[in-house]
Order: C-alpha cells, then structure tokens, then sequence
C-alpha cells in the first residue's frame, strides 16, 4: 500500500478532488442557466 500511496502523492490527490468538486458545481451553475434561459 505504501508503493502505491508513494506513486499517487497526497497534493495530487486532494487537487484532484478539488477540480472534480469545481468541475461539478460549475456543470450544475451551466445546467441552471440553462434550465432558466428555457422557461
């Protein structure tokens, strides 16, 4: 496990997290405008 934790360090971890969290609100933010912009 610890080879596998040294190939991945913890930074590229919680960065990836954190693009995947931003990916999605900004997903939802788009997909509310254009629930709004439609009615």
């Amino acid at each position: 496990m610890s080879n596998f934790e040294d190939r991945f360090p913890r930074a590229l971890w919680v960065r990836l997290i954190i693009y995947i969290a931003v990916g999605h609100v900004f997903a939802a933010f788009v997909y509310f405008l254009f629930e709004a912009g439609a009615k």
